[in-house]
């Protein structure tokens, strides 16, 4: 308990409460974790509007230099925070160990953009000018797949903005959090950083507290849906960046075996629990068969265990309720297709499951229609690309897509034609801080990254004069 404190005001303090931290790859307590309550809640936003209009008058560049500085303590901590982000959130340490290198890359790159004023008129009748400000305090909701990277979605582009920030992780892992808030409180001044964990009971009073004017929320659409309702009664702005039912359409003249390992991979990378991740394979009839049985060599050949061992390329499931989730979806895709690779669990403590191919299944099963977030993958077969596409937009979900195949005006055309926010060809789960990242239809709204991620954390003012 004494290795972690929450961040209030410049001020790393004990919870009035404790949590259990489970290894998923054991099912042992990891830790025991400070569990803040509602007066801690209160106590943190306080902190950070107090701390806004200070914050808020600082230069661009003193605010840029302070989340570089951050940038490089969290580097020079790569490997125990990797360590430790294995050991909470299960994935094995090679992913760890990227997700806190692209950590700093995403702070780094963010926060070099820029907000500019524009001149839109200057003539002899008036002069208008907008500008883009700050909206106060910001606060952001962090979920337990990527609990560090997706920090720095929100984090950098908030506080260049000229905004503070209370920041909650999600309870099963806030640990590599709580040690990024100690650099956090080495670096900037009090009250502009802020991190309450909760057991998932404070999102509620986070959301509708009269002093958080933004909820960037990164989770479940379920979630994402009680988040803009509760933000509705104070009318405050919102980033969602909700679930996704990604789907991959494999043409005709696509080569199975060239193309397999990048959805593979796009599909099991961190066990599945991917929002952009593959979770569902259109492939046409003539080959089908062969993307099958490409699909079910990896994942019969992939390396599944503690992502602390070596070699690990598949880690647990983070926590037990998605555990049982996705085996649910196992029971599904046995009644409802045929599993050619995986279908199972290890018989070892932990939250494993081996990566899961199924074929013979179609759209209406809840393997197809549904976000599995875990390491299972479906493959349909169709006859025609105008059916696969008509398929693969019939889903509420809208967040990434890819097209494969070898004749790129072929694939392009359905490349623009896909209801996705992204879309990729002969590729997926490509993404960075200088591309705009956003979801159509249920998976979000609003917009991540680059210049337009920045401008959601701002107020447009214009100011009108007369000549």
């Amino acid at each position: 308990m004494d290795d972690y404190r929450l961040l209030i005001g410049g001020t790393l303090v004990p919870g009035d409460m404790t949590m259990d931290v489970i290894n998923p790859a054991t099912e042992e307590v990891l830790a025991v974790c400070p569990r803040g309550s509602e007066a801690q809640l209160d106590a943190a936003v306080a902190a950070a509007k107090a701390a806004f209009p200070a914050w808020s008058r600082r230069s661009m560049q003193e605010r840029r230099d302070l989340l570089l500085k951050l940038a490089d303590a969290i580097e020079a901590k790569t490997d125990s925070l990797a360590r430790l982000l294995t050991q909470e959130q299960g994935k094995p340490l090679s992913e760890s160990t990227a997700e806190i290198a692209y950590t700093a890359a995403f702070m780094r790159y963010l926060a070099t953009l820029e907000l500019s004023d524009r001149i839109l008129e200057d003539n002899d009748n008036r002069r208008v000018e907008m500008r883009r400000k700050p909206l106060g305090v910001v606060g952001a909701i962090i979920p337990w797949n990527f609990p560090v990277l997706i920090v720095a979605f929100k984090m950098p582009v908030a506080l260049l903005a000229g905004n503070t920030i209370v920041i909650k992780p999600a309870p099963t892992t806030p640990l590599t959090t709580l040690k990024l808030g100690e650099l956090c409180a080495e670096i900037f001044p009090a009250g502009v950083i802020n991190i309450v964990t909760d057991q998932n009971d404070l999102g509620g009073k986070l959301t509708t507290h009269p002093d958080i004017a933004k909820i960037s929320f990164t989770g479940s659409t379920e979630t994402g849906k009680k988040v803009m309702a509760s933000a509705a009664s104070t009318i405050k702005r919102i980033t969602l960046e909700l679930g996704g039912n990604d789907a991959a359409i494999v043409l005709p003249d696509a080569d199975p075996k060239a193309i397999a390992p990048g959805i593979f991979g796009a599909a099991m990378m961190n066990a599945g629990q991917v929002c952009l991740a593959v979770k569902r394979v259109y492939a046409h009839s003539s080959i089908y068969e062969d993307l099958c049985a490409e699909l079910a060599k990896l994942a019969d050949a992939a390396i599944v265990d503690d992502g602390l061992a070596q070699g690990a390329q598949i880690g647990p499931l983070q926590n037990k309720m998605q555990y049982e989730k996705v085996k649910g979806f196992l029971d599904d895709a046995r009644a409802a297709g045929t599993i050619i690779a995986g279908g199972e669990t290890v018989d070892r403590p932990g939250y494993f499951i081996r990566p899961t191919i199924v074929r013979d299944v179609s759209d209406g099963s809840r393997i197809v229609d549904e976000e599995q977030f875990g390491p299972v993958l479906p493959v349909i077969r169709y006859d025609d690309a105008e059916e696969a596409l008509e398929r693969a937009n019939a889903s509420p979900w809208g967040l990434g897509g890819s097209v494969w195949g070898k004749d790129r005006d072929t694939a392009y055309d359905i490349a623009t034609r896909m209801d996705s926010g992204t879309v990729w060809i002969n590729k997926h789960l490509d993404f960075g801080p200088n591309i705009p990242f956003g979801g159509a239809k249920q998976s979000g709204i609003g917009v991540e990254f680059a210049e337009e991620g920045l401008h959601e954390f701002t107020q447009v003012q214009i100011i009108n004069e007369a000549r």
